[in-house]
């Protein structure tokens, strides 16, 4: 999981610990003033935790960030002790006595300390240490297992009576069918939140709110003939993919609005400092589109067989296949941007998740957009219609949303073949 994840084990296990941190961060609120300070459930009478923004040794201070943003002054003194703790671990067993000159920026600590009434200062009595290399580490595992044993793609079934889950798997194939047992009391279930861009923001959900059209990911262990999968974790969402043209670009507040080429109504669009903004170069759109325009279907293209993408809930479909199989295409390592690798690789012959390739564009930001920009945007279905925040934003798309129209316009107003492009967006890694 993200950063800000990692350490939740560690923190619940404290709470229950130590009876003296066992208020929660939103009780703490009703009792401090206004202000995003005073909201911020990184900070709690008792404690502070973020990242290390500066450290001032010689001043014996550090400042910590929150994940929400805020800053507070940790003041240290002799009496202050710094406990090490790996990714996690669930309490302080295993913990290592460590120093400040050992922390570095970017780690992440629990400061513990009667917190100031203004919330802006601890100080602490106890720094807990996560350093940032090790919580790369953690992170870059907990992805090798999501790929390694995970299943991914669009529920298409679901089964309440034994908490089964049919579900249309994404492949280098057409997509195929996989049910999941999930009826365990152990398996763990989570689910974006509206507006939520971020995997490790997924709250805690069950069975219950799943829905047909759902995109699904689930890790676990698949059956030899790979027609059953028995899930420990299931992380799933409502998502919607949109396109359209730029109109205006508030690159102050983080927004742009567009006007959505299907239903013609304008948007607003908020990209965070989460929110993954690409621009496609411009020959690999061009390849795209000429191969998506080809008449061949979406299993020719890269999208593997319609899928939900084509569905009026906008629902992402299958996983791209290589858009450039067999013969005549380019060499690896040609014409691609960034090293990827030319548009094969970059799109789908490494049988990876579109997100994670996606990665690799060159980034975005809002004040580089300007009016007349198309852009193709994926957000979670929030709770404004009108307003979302990205997940994945891809500009440099006139070519690609050129195509989709004539499709659309083409099988009498049906949905655009994001899937049919290889542009697959879903649920991606932690």
């Amino acid at each position: 999981m993200k950063k800000y994840f990692v350490l939740s084990t560690l923190i619940v296990a404290l709470v229950v610990t130590e009876s003296a941190f066992g208020q929660t961060a939103a009780g703490a609120t009703q009792t401090q003033t206004g202000g995003a300070q005073a909201t911020d459930a990184g900070i709690t009478p008792n404690g502070v935790i973020g990242d290390v923004a500066v450290i001032d040794a010689s001043g014996k201070q550090m400042f910590v960030k929150t994940a929400a943003g805020a800053v507070v002054a940790v003041s240290l003194d002799d009496a202050t002790s710094y406990m090490r703790v790996a990714p996690g671990e669930k309490d302080l067993k295993n913990a290592t006595k460590t120093t400040l000159a050992e922390v570095g920026v970017g780690d992440r600590v629990f400061a513990r300390g009667k917190v100031a009434d203004d919330r802006r200062s601890v100080p602490a009595r106890v720094v807990i240490v996560m350093s940032k290399a090790d919580i790369s580490k953690k992170h870059d595992s907990d992805r090798e297992r999501w790929r390694e044993r995970g299943v991914v793609g669009v529920v298409s079934a679901l089964d309440p009576a034994t908490k089964e889950i049919t579900l249309q798997s994404r492949g280098r194939g057409e997509p195929q069918p996989v049910v999941i047992a999930a009826g365990k009391d152990t398996v763990k279930f989570r689910r974006y939140a509206p507006d939520s861009v971020k995997f490790s923001d997924a709250k805690e959900s069950s069975f219950a709110e799943l829905k047909v059209g759902d995109q699904l990911r689930a890790r676990g262990e698949k059956s030899a003939d790979g027609v059953r999968f028995t899930a420990e974790e299931i992380v799933s969402g409502s998502f919607r993919t949109m396109s359209g043209t730029v109109s205006a670009v508030n690159a102050q507040a983080g927004e742009i609005k567009l006007k959505d080429s299907q239903s013609q109504q304008e948007l607003t669009v908020v990209i965070s400092k989460d929110s993954m903004a690409r621009r496609i170069p411009a020959e690999f759109a061009q390849m795209m589109a000429m191969r998506g325009g080809q008449g061949g279907g979406p299993g020719r293209t890269g999208g593997g067989g319609g899928g939900a993408a084509d569905s009026p809930q906008g629902q992402p479909g299958a996983r791209p296949t290589n858009p450039n199989p067999g013969a005549g295409g380019p060499p690896p390592g040609g014409g691609g941007a960034r090293g990827m690798g030319g548009p094969g690789r970059m799109m789908g012959g490494g049988g990876g998740d579109f997100a994670e390739r996606l990665e690799q564009l060159p980034e975005v930001t809002v004040a580089e957009l300007k009016p007349g920009d198309t852009l193709i945007v994926s957000s979670t279905a929030g709770t404004d219609p009108s307003r979302v925040t990205a997940i994945h934003l891809i500009a440099g798309a006139e070519a690609l949303v050129n195509v989709m129209q004539q499709r659309r316009a083409a099988s009498s107003g049906g949905g655009p073949s994001m899937s049919g492009l290889g542009l697959d967006f879903g649920i991606g890694l932690p």
